[in-house]
């Protein structure tokens, strides 16, 4: 009887061995293949490459104009000519509207780099909270294959007993229950971690079937968040902030820009001379000035300066909204960080160990007679939750952890 007994404690406190994997993926390697790979980073990065390239037009003096004049005296026939007139004219653009514009044109640019900036921090930010899911639906499978395991121990020793005549027919059919129960979970954590692995491929720009390696879990983020010092991060280095900003550079060089307009830039132009017929070059040239009179659309000019006015306040508004969202933002994300964390440490520190020793003294007490198998299995189903929240907890923080990064700025 003490050897049956010391088998069936042997047999309940084994745990199964869980096969190694190879080909490891890294969060590092991830994040690395993302930024070189994404589609998306790439097309903001050639907008930003575009709006630079405008800068230079802007900033660039109007075409040169050349012409040509043919005089007819005495005559109507087409082919026939007095003189011929050339003529080059160039714009100079004195009131420095191209400048201007350029400036506008340079803000527009830095915008669409910063732009460029928060498409790769959203794409950081998504790559982890895959990679992030892909670690927990391992970890969730293999404390499933686990308690499969001691599941199917359980059954075994429940029908030892059934058949010793010291347990009821009920306690085998109970543990097969959960065995199968245990089964079925099984299959939705294998679709969670299915779902992970194609969207951190599409992410990477691979097809979205593409076999992945084991996820290799990095440590768990320590929370030592100063609100102050991560607010003046935020304000600092926030893309929404910084695009804001140049919006505001922008609109103020287009509002000079339009008050320029009233200042009309010369035009010099040269015109030569040449007779037809008596073999002679050119004999004559005349030098010109011209200006255009902006004056006389007085309303047009204004309604420019307007607009152009109306602009910038509207750009100056939504920096100070941004600001504002900002700092709320930052105390927002770090309330939920902490109360994500104290969930993890809570489980982690206390309640996984406490549903462990659980467990252990439950199940001591049925190879002994002295508990049932409900409470077995009630013991272990408590384990098996508490090990799968405090993964999940720790999944959860660790995302948001990811999420306040790039909501402001990148790690500080």
């Amino acid at each position: 009887m003490k050897q049956k007994i010391f088998w069936l404690a042997a047999l309940l406190s084994a745990t199964p061995a869980i096969a190694d994997q190879t080909n490891e993926l890294t969060l590092a390697s991830v994040v690395a293949e993302v930024i070189a790979n994404n589609p998306s980073l790439k097309a903001a990065h050639a907008n930003w490459r575009a709006m630079e390239a405008r800068v230079r037009q802007e900033g660039a003096w109007a075409d040169p104009r050349v012409g040509v004049d043919v005089e007819r005296i005495g005559t109507t026939q087409f082919a026939d000519y007095t003189d011929t007139e050339w003529m080059v004219g160039q714009e100079i653009p004195l009131s420095g509207k191209n400048r201007r514009r350029a400036k506008a044109a340079s803000a527009e640019a830095e915008a669409a780099l910063a732009g460029s900036g928060r498409r790769k921090l959203d794409l950081i930010r998504d790559a982890k909270a895959a990679f992030y899911n892909i670690i927990n639906a391992q970890a969730q499978l293999d404390l499933n294959d686990r308690n499969a395991a001691l599941l199917r121990q359980f059954a075994e020793v429940s029908r030892i007993k059934y058949e010793a005549g010291t347990r009821m027919q009920s306690d085998v059919f109970m543990a097969e229950t959960e065995v199968l129960k245990n089964e079925e979970a099984r299959r939705d954590l294998g679709q969670r971690l299915t779902e992970a692995q194609f969207r951190l491929n599409v992410l990477m720009n691979r097809a979205p079937a593409s076999v992945l390696g084991r996820a290799t879990a990095p440590a768990v983020p320590t929370f030592d968040f100063d609100a102050d010092k991560i607010e003046t991060h935020a304000l600092l280095h926030r893309p929404e902030l910084r695009i804001a900003a140049q919006r505001i550079a922008a609109a103020k060089a287009r509002q000079d820009v339009a008050k320029r307009a009233w200042i009309p830039d010369p035009e010099l132009r040269v015109e030569a001379r040449q007779y037809n017929g008596n073999g002679a070059g050119i004999q004559e040239y005349d030098t010109g000035i011209f200006f255009n009179f902006p004056w006389v659309n007085r309303g047009k000019y204004k309604a420019g300066i307007d607009e152009a006015k109306r602009n910038r306040e509207s750009a100056e508004f939504e920096l100070a909204a941004l600001e504002n969202e900002t700092r709320g933002l930052v105390h927002e994300h770090l309330t939920r960080i902490q109360t994500l964390h104290h969930h993890y440490t809570l489980f982690r520190e206390r309640v996984l160990p406490l549903a462990r020793q659980s467990v252990e003294s439950t199940r001591i007490g049925y190879t002994n007679d002295k508990a049932t198998f409900l409470e077995l299995i009630t013991a272990q189903r408590t384990l098996q939750e508490v090990e799968a929240m405090t993964q999940q907890h720790a999944t959860d923080y660790a995302i948001a952890v990811a999420e306040f990064e790039a909501m402001t700025g990148g790690e500080k």
